[in-house]
């Protein structure tokens, strides 16, 4: 065939850009992008504002280059910032002082599933060319589709939320009080509008800034940590011993609290659209095969970094706070001069931390300097994380509603709560907004598990039969752990009002994930949910999920 008779197909073909309408219904298939050149039909149709691509240089080493590497960076240390930001930080400080070291296996389990996780995402946009968003807007219908965006915007709300706050609570910090809450909103939003135009100035400028930011966190918090210097042993034994020796249900609910605050639903999202920045012939399955080794590479290698940030935060209240009551801390505070001994009551209670009273406690045990490197790491931590999800709001909403990056900050409830709350008020928030992501996960893995389960999106990269149990196994329990610490959350309200109001809102949330797992269940390879193919034929009254059409690789 020539090339000008294959032009004048793909103009008449109704599968033209790889999105090919099923006769039977509403449920598309697609194909990656056979080219990653600008302007084209496909990108400019499903873009991003990152306007820049980076090259991937030529390296005649055939098993690694650390130069492709380094091409290859950035996309994974963006990622990684949800895995640091103040929601994060806050469960850390509250592992350590409630349970010391034993939850610290907890940290690192869940950091391991959230990287097999977030490779699924990066290699849904390596090899389709496509972040998450747009796959779902092609795959499911208008109302499913309608409803997994709200949800999805909610979690990114509430991740905005524990961001914007906890700037907030950095600039209170830094200015001894002089600083409101509602100021270091306002501060927050402005410089996170003025921080997005980076990537004007070029994609690595703004990859280079978000590194600068984690640097600081690794700085601050790894400051505290040799500050407090805590028992090594008992770090390696809370590390890599499965145990949790005289907890109770305090510490359970903190167990679980931790998975909620690592694995975010967004972040998939985000990751599934950041890894597009890179130049990858996608019609060539020995590049495409490339990107996905180094960017999980990456991944590794950038969340390995926020874990030991991690690590340090919970060993320094493990070592410094961990069974230590109200009672010790007033007394410590009162005699270092403190002039926040009013926030802990005399009493014999144990003691309750959060970010901002984790700074004061530091500041009371080792000095105004521990406290002002802290405020520091917090800032750093809400800043960078604030950006990042600016960015997956992006994402998710350009092909529903509006495509300006700093609405989804303005949207987050932040400011008004600012105003009428004290910082106190402000950081009892946190259970709440995990509880609010935690709700929203399975609209994130159930769509990520199915497709990258389907050889008509994934071709020859679709995920394999362990990849199919072992994902469907995470996903299950991920889902599961997180919906026991939404209904322990729900069990401490103690209101017959709230229970009822609960109850017909999970019935609805309930009917909507099961029909997110039916699709799933059936991507997996269960044909026999496919109720469209019953009696050998298609029905007219459900779409059949896909159809199969694989495309032709340059090799």
């Amino acid at each position: 065939m020539t090339e000008q008779e294959a032009d004048v197909l793909e103009e008449e073909s109704p599968q033209a850009n790889g999105d090919i309408q099923n006769t039977q219904g509403q449920y598309r298939s697609i194909s990656p992008p056979a080219s990653p050149v600008a302007g084209t039909l496909d990108d400019e149709q499903f873009s991003t504002y990152f306007e820049e691509k980076i090259p991937i240089p030529d390296d005649v080493t055939k098993i690694f280059s650390f130069r492709k590497l380094w091409a290859f960076t950035g996309p994974g240390f963006l990622m990684s910032i949800a895995y640091l930001d103040p929601g994060n930080i806050e469960s850390d400080l509250q592992s350590g002082a409630k349970a010391g070291f034993k939850l610290l296996w907890v940290l690192l389990v869940a950091t391991i599933i959230g990287l097999l996780l977030q490779r699924l995402g990066a290699r849904l946009g390596v090899v389709t060319g496509m972040h998450l968003a747009e796959v779902c807007h092609r795959q499911y219908p208008a109302v499913p589709r309608i409803i997994l965006w709200f949800m999805v915007e909610l979690a990114i709300i509430g991740s905005d939320m524990q961001e914007v706050i906890g700037c907030a609570i950095a600039f209170n910090l830094l200015s001894v009080g002089r600083i409101p809450l509602w100021g270091g909103v306002l501060i927050t939003i402005t410089d996170t509008f003025v921080f997005l135009f980076l990537d004007k100035y070029g994609l690595r400028k703004l990859e280079l800034f978000f590194g600068f930011l984690i640097t600081i966190m690794a700085i601050s918090f790894g400051y505290e940590y040799v500050k407090v210097g805590p028992d090594q042993g008992e770090l390696l034994k809370g590390m890599f011993l499965p145990y949790c020796q005289g907890c109770g249900t305090p510490q359970m609910e903190q167990a679980v609290g931790i998975v909620g605050a690592v694995i975010m639903p967004h972040n998939i999202y985000l990751h599934s659209a950041l890894v597009k920045s890179r130049q990858i012939d996608r019609g060539n399955k020995k590049e495409v095969k490339e990107a996905n080794k180094y960017y999980f590479i990456e991944s590794t290698i950038a969340l390995f970094v926020s874990f030991l940030i991690n690590v340090f935060v919970v060993a320094v209240f493990a070592e410094a706070f961990y069974k230590k009551t109200n009672k010790e801390v007033n007394l410590q505070c009162n005699a270092s001069g403190s002039p926040h001994t009013e926030l802990f009551p005399m009493d014999d209670n144990p003691l309750e931390v959060d970010i901002y009273k984790g700074g004061v406690v530091l500041g009371c045990f080792f000095g105004s300097a521990a406290l002002y490197i802290w405020a520091v790491g917090i800032l750093a931590a809400g800043q960078s994380s604030t950006m990042t999800g600016t960015y997956s709001g992006q994402f998710v909403m350009e092909h529903i509603i509006l495509s300006f990056p700093v609405l989804s900050v303005l949207f987050t409830p932040s400011l008004p709560q600012a105003i009428f709350q004290d910082v106190q008020h402000m950081t009892g928030m946190n259970d709440f907004l995990n509880v609010l992501q935690s709700l929203q996960l399975p609209f994130a893995l159930i769509p990520i598990l199915t497709f990258t389960s389907m050889t008509s999106i994934m071709d020859d990269f679709a995920n394999g039969l362990f990849w199919k149990i072992g994902g469907g196994v995470v996903v299950l329990m991920v889902c599961a752990i997180n919906m026991y610490f939404v209904v322990v959350y729900v069990q401490s309200l103690d209101s017959v009002a709230l229970y009822v109001l609960a109850a017909f809102l999970c019935i609805a949330y309930l009917c909507f994930v099961c029909y997110l797992a039916w699709q799933c269940l059936i991507a997996l390879g269960i044909s026999c949910l496919d109720v469209s193919c019953l009696g050998g034929r298609v029905s007219n009254n459900r779409p059949a999920l896909l159809i199969e059409e694989q495309p032709a690789y340059d090799t």
